[in-house]
């Protein structure tokens, strides 16, 4: 019995011990090595493209709420065609494809609460197709 109880007291400790010291931990020197990259795959020419055409034009703003802050690019013409068409597909499979206002939407994740924070393409019956891809920026923005 006593073997049970100890064992029932100190299951719980050992595993929150062993949340304490996970990789997040801040404890220690900082590594401050950049960080190793990859090649982006062909899926990251739609988010450049994208990005390129809003900022050459001044198609971005800003949004935030009280711990995250974005810059909200918007793209059109051939670059959010091309991105649409490739969320065909991806959002079929993920339920993040709707139909609101007489649009069309395509999202890359699938929306729980609203569209903060989610990068989304729409259509409209004319083929007018605008993206919108949004970059957490951090604090640095609110300032």
């Amino acid at each position: 019995m006593r073997t049970r109880i100890a064992a029932m007291v100190l299951l719980p400790a050992l595993a929150l011990a062993a949340c304490a010291s996970t990789p997040g931990d801040r404890a220690g020197p900082r590594d401050l090595t950049p960080v190793a990259g990859a090649p982006a795959l062909p899926r990251g020419a739609l988010y450049a493209n994208c990005l390129a055409q809003a900022a050459a034009g001044g198609a971005y703003d800003r949004t935030s709420d009280p711990d995250t802050h974005l810059l909200r690019f918007t793209c059109t013409g051939e670059p959010a065609q091309a991105f649409y068409a490739a969320l065909e597909a991806w959002s079929a499979a993920r339920d993040s494809q709707w139909t609101a206002d007489g649009r069309t939407w395509r999202s890359t994740a699938r929306v729980i609460r609203n569209l903060f924070g989610v990068d989304y393409c729409s259509s409209d019956a004319a083929g007018d197709v605008r993206c919108v891809i949004v970059l957490n920026v951090g604090d640095f923005l609110a300032h």
